[in-house]
């Protein structure tokens, strides 16, 4: 590898397993030299991702819980115990009740509507807030969007929650930007992840983009984590407030192709 990221370190939120793109940012950063710390939400996925962080040499885990501000400022807290530097942050983040992820978006409740756009948005806010101060020598804030421009069968609130994020990552950037610090998002297509499993007709959709983009299959975790790797590192010095898809072709696209009409 080049090490890329040599010297770097970076904070990843949002690890559920193995198949996680979080977990595919991660194992891109490290293996391109970045020292890595990872948060997750309770024992339960605590235990899931201790073994995946000792695996790429990291022993720096803190429980955060995106919803609930003292419990965030504890783990930085934590977190700036080991570090006082931080130059990256992959928010990962996102969360929808199962049951209104199938079905009609009209029947959206207002309860869910609010608890998805919290979590699936406003927290990378409270993300950045918390890390701008030890982004001293600039940074990277990366988060991942899919669905927000086009209608995705059952997908439904998560769209409209990462069209908020998609906003929210421009107004960052801005805000930011001075500092040095980017902001920018990764719009994959359908992947094969816990989360995505939660959507209704997950299976279809996937095998639909997969045999309709241009390049005729869906986008791999390794190339999702070398597209973070890009942002992150120096050759990213001048992109911010974007979103880079990495889809294999598939959002070009006005209709599948000719064989499956």
């Amino acid at each position: 590898m080049a090490e890329l990221m040599n010297g770097k370190r970076g904070l990843i939120m949002g690890v559920a397993n193995e198949r996680s793109i979080a977990w595919g940012i991660a194992q891109a950063m490290a293996a391109e030299g970045a020292e890595l710390a990872f948060s997750y939400q309770g024992d339960a996925f605590g235990k899931r991702v201790q073994p995946l962080a000792e695996s790429l040499g990291s022993d720096i885990l803190v429980d955060m819980d995106v919803t609930d501000d003292a419990a965030l400022d504890a783990g930085f807290a934590a977190l700036w115990e080991r570090w006082d530097r931080l130059d990256f942050v992959v928010h990962a983040v996102a969360y929808s009740d199962k049951s209104e992820l199938s079905g009609r978006f009209l029947n959206t409740s207002r309860d869910n509507f609010k608890t998805s756009l919290d979590i699936s948005c406003y927290s990378l806010i409270e993300i950045a807030r918390r890390c701008e101060p030890k982004m001293t020598e600039g940074g990277t804030i990366l988060t991942l969007t899919y669905g927000s421009n086009r209608v995705t069968p059952f997908y439904n609130v998560m769209g409209i929650a990462k069209a908020a994020l998609e906003a929210t990552v421009r107004y960052l950037a801005n805000d930011l930007g001075p500092q040095g610090i980017r902001v920018n998002a990764i719009s994959p297509g359908p992947m094969k992840t816990l989360a995505g499993a939660a959507i209704g007709g997950a299976r279809k959709t996937f095998r639909h983009t997969e045999t309709n983009s241009p390049m005729r299959k869906n986008a791999t975790l390794e190339a999702i984590g070398g597209t973070a790797v890009y942002l992150a590192s120096d050759y990213g010095a001048c992109t911010t407030g974007d979103i880079i898809t990495v889809d294999s072709g598939y959002h070009v696209l006005g209709m599948p192709q000719p064989e499956n009409l």
